[in-house]
């Protein structure tokens, strides 16, 4: 039964609250006292800002909120920082109220945005609040993980909705907000509505804070032996997670009957080679790996796992937190101290606070613990004055040994300080762009008195407000001049004394902001290039963020490679220094699109926001010819994979969206097939949640385990890319004389590299070279015959004379590719036709 079910005849609040309290009851749902003080506050109409601690079930309370709204006919708001954690709550939900009740909007997925509840990133509804004002149709705001308020960046997005919409009622929600006081004031002067502060410093399952001096893997088996697993194990960098835990394999974690379970349950989940290898082996031992750069499947896994009680000891980076579902009694610390990206520095209150509330999990744990090591230098220097005994001359000779050269030092004051210390207040983080001057200019009234509200009753400090105003009138100036926006010698009937002179789609400033750019780009391109589907690709890489791990694997490889030439040519190293600043990652098109762009940007000044960054990874893989596993391990990526494919998957997601049908050419629509298939068989969740969002009253329960991509070889279209790849990426090595490769390849076959050398040295003797370009690629030498079990395959070469007498002949077992999501190509024969 749904929760509107239970709505009542009368929205008073203490039908509400009878209402849902029973609805929660006969679902064995037991309210905590500061739960039923959040409920009654919400169901009597006042704001309420949730200051509890992780664990103390605020979405109960969100989900209340929701149901007072609905019963009072308002349009209710659920904002998260990111879109996975907005899409999770979507179907969490939809199956409380029901799909039809329950909507959403990311940016760059739209779903019933018409429901009465409506779940969305922050950034949406802030444009919202800006386009629309006290005009919304926004009754109530439920904002979760609050504290990014502070959050330099995009901080603005959690303030303007604060501001805009004085007619909602908030909700706003987080462990880690610190003194709330001004906010209270502020909600209050703004709305109208008293505002309850409900925090209960007491956890239902209580801390237990220790500092400990043993050596790491000592204090694991310790906390095991005690039964205080699982254990997340938290490191400040990813590669020190994956280091951990694989030192870790020599701790005995699991009984052999709980590794037998953890067997039984991966089933048949697919681990590609590489890092999904190294997992593997971890997991069997009953050891965890989490953090942002693995594939979702893989961090699914692992939070099933540990679901289980199967994982004892999970080794991950300080980012779990938002949206994160893994189990935890014990939060071991490796360090105090983290690299911000700018500096070295000591963590924060709220930091600390934010990563030990994952311990000690409601309904499982009586307490959760919190451990935190030593650094190395302390514990080696407490060993040495431990073997010194009691004895003062020979603990005087101890050598204590100091913090690592450009570390930070730390010890027991610094947690204890940590421990007792109330997060920091949040910090107002406001920002002024040319989104939210148009957002602004584009409603009715009078924009400069909204302008001026905006600008100057914000909760920035005074200094910080001038320096927005002076930025403000400058993007003006801009719109101005670029003939975007103009003046009206008298009002219009809705009171604009400006108005803008162009149409903008109802969501410019989310999701991908230049798609309109891309659009007028694309028309630039000849359709007759041999290389215009790629061109197009290029265009849509061009708007997307950059990949930063992959753009500098990219440059790094090709420093390298630009070193070994140069050195080759015997060019001095003075001169290599300064030739090799001038070498980058590659950026086709680049000053075709620099050049549109800048013309663009004189009538759409508001482009100026967003940065345009040519750049080719979907294309580089592509010409390359690579899988997916063999592009991670060129660039040596795989603690970033997950970054790969999510790359992979917004650049599919963006051409199948941005690209006109009449745009989209034969070659074209194959590259498209291709990307989406390759990403569904590296991890079929980002394509499935994205592609089940239009329709979600068939949201199902989804299997985590055993869950496995449809069959590769059901894509045709696809599959005949993949194929095509295969043999290509063999005329490539094979161009390039890369025989070892080649032989990695297809050695298991009898292909070995001496194999490819002795086939082809005939060839080389009377060609000299093999082509490798978009002729050489394009269907005309390709022969394909397609049969049930196997498909014949013929690759002929591009050789110079233009006589394509020689050729790559392969068979592909369609079974075997099925099972690995990839095509399984054997060579058969190499040479002349």
């Amino acid at each position: 039964m749904t929760l509107t079910a239970a709505l009542p005849d009368s929205a008073e609040p203490d039908a509400l609250y009878d209402a849902f309290t029973g609805w929660a009851k006969n679902r064995d749902l037991t309210l905590y006292p500061h739960q039923e003080e959040a409920v009654i506050e919400i169901v009597s109409g006042a704001n309420v800002i949730m200051n509890t601690p992780t664990g103390s079930g605020k979405s109960l309370v969100a989900t209340a909120a929701h149901f007072a709204a609905l019963a009072d006919n308002r349009t209710s708001f659920y904002t998260a920082p990111i879109k996975a954690l907005v899409s999770e709550k979507f179907f969490a939900l939809c199956e409380i109220f029901g799909a039809n009740n329950v909507g959403m909007l990311t940016g760059d997925a739209s779903v019933n945005e018409d429901a009465p509840i409506i779940c969305c990133t922050a950034e949406v509804l802030a444009n919202i609040a800006l386009r629309e004002g006290a005009r919304a149709d926004v009754g109530q705001v439920v904002m979760d993980e609050f504290h990014f308020y502070a959050e330099p960046d995009r901080g603005w997005a959690w303030q303007v909705p604060l501001i805009e919409l004085p007619q909602a009622q908030f909700i706003l929600m987080s462990a880690t907000m610190g003194d709330v006081t001004r906010f209270v004031d502020d909600l209050f002067r703004r709305t109208g509505r008293s505002t309850a502060v409900v925090q209960s410093a007491e956890r239902p399952v209580p801390l237990i804070f220790s500092y400990v001096t043993t050596p790491l893997h000592e204090t694991l088996e310790e906390l095991l032996t005690t039964r205080q697993a699982p254990v997340y194990v938290v490191h400040f960098t990813q590669a020190a997670a994956l280091e951990r835990a694989q030192a870790l394999m020599s701790v005995n974690v699991c009984t052999r009957a709980e590794k037998d379970a953890i067997a039984e349950l991966i089933g048949g989940f697919r681990f590609t080679s590489g890092f999904g290898k190294t997992l593997s082996r971890l997991v069997r031992h009953g050891i965890g790996v989490h953090h942002a750069g693995m594939l979702p499947k893989y961090r699914r896994l692992v939070e099933t796992l540990a679901q289980a009680g199967l994982l004892k000891v999970i080794c991950g980076t300080d980012t779990l937190g938002v949206g994160i579902n893994v189990p935890i009694r014990t939060v071991l610390f490796t360090a105090l101290s983290k690299y911000d990206g700018v500096k070295t520095r000591l963590l924060k209150a709220r930091e600390f606070h934010q990563i030990a509330g994952r311990a000690g999990r409601a309904g499982y744990d009586t307490i959760g613990r919190v451990v935190v090591q030593a650094p190395d230098h302390v514990i080696e220097n407490e060993k040495a004055l431990a073997k010194a005994g009691d004895d003062p001359k020979k603990r005087r000779k101890v050598v204590r040994k100091k913090p690592p050269e450009g570390s930070i030092g730390w010890g027991q004051p610094t947690f204890e300080r940590l421990v007792e210390a109330e997060p920091e207040p949040l910090t107002s983080s406001f920002g002024v762009s040319h989104s939210m001057l148009l957002n602004v200019i584009g409603r009715p009234g009078d924009a400069f008195a909204a302008m001026r509200h905006l600008l100057t009753d914000n909760h920035e400090d005074r200094p910080a407000q001038r320096k927005h105003i002076r930025q403000a009138i400058a993007i003006y100036r801009a719109l101005l001049a670029g003939g975007v926006v103009e003046h009206l010698d008298e009002p219009d009937e809705e009171g604009r004394r400006v108005r803008l002179t162009v149409d903008l789609q109802l969501d410019f400033a989310l999701n991908q902001p230049l798609s309109p750019f891309a659009l007028a780009a694309i028309e630039l391109l000849d359709t007759e290039s041999p290389s215009y589907a790629l061109d197009v690709l290029s265009v849509i890489e061009s708007i997307l963020d950059n990949p930063r791990q992959i753009l500098s694997a990219q440059q790094f490889k090709a420093r390298g490679e630009a070193v070994a030439a140069m050195k080759a040519e015997g060019i001095e190293y003075e001169a290599r220094l300064e030739l090799l600043d001038e070498v980058t990652y590659p950026k086709p098109l680049a000053e075709l699109l620099d050049g549109a762009y800048d013309m663009y940007r004189r009538g759409h000044p508001w482009v100026l926001d967003y940065e345009l960054s040519p750049k080719s990874v979907v294309r580089d893989m592509y010409e390359r010819a690579m899988t997916f596993t063999e592009y991670v391990s060129f660039y040596g990526l795989s603690r970033s994979e997950g970054l790969v494919l999510r790359y992979l998957a917004d650049a599919f997601k963006t051409l199948r969206q941005t690209v006109p049908e009449d745009a989209k050419t034969e070659e074209l629509i194959d590259l498209i097939e291709w990307l989406g298939e390759l990403v569904r068989q590296v991890d079929s969740s980002l394509i499935d949640e994205w592609e089940r969002l239009r329709n979600p009253t068939a949201v199902l329960e989804q299997q985590v385990i055993d869950e496995r991509p449809p069959a590769v070889t059901g894509n045709v279209r696809a599959f005949r890319v993949l194929v095509r790849n295969a043999l290509f990426r063999r005329v490539e090595l094979a161009a390039l004389r890369r025989w070892e490769t080649l032989g990695e390849l297809d050695g298991a076959d009898g292909w070995t590299a001496d194999a490819w050398w002795e086939a082809l040295e005939p060839y080389f003797t009377e060609y000299g070279e093999i082509g490798i370009g978009p002729d050489a690629r394009g269907p005309a030498l390709l022969a394909i015959e397609q049969g049930r079990q196997t498909w014949t395959v013929r690759q002929t070469l591009d050789d110079p004379d233009g006589n394509h007498d020689w050729a790559i002949t392969a068979e592909v077992d369609l079974a075997a590719s099925d099972e690995i999501g990839a095509a399984v190509v054997r060579i058969t024969d190499v040479g002349p036709i």
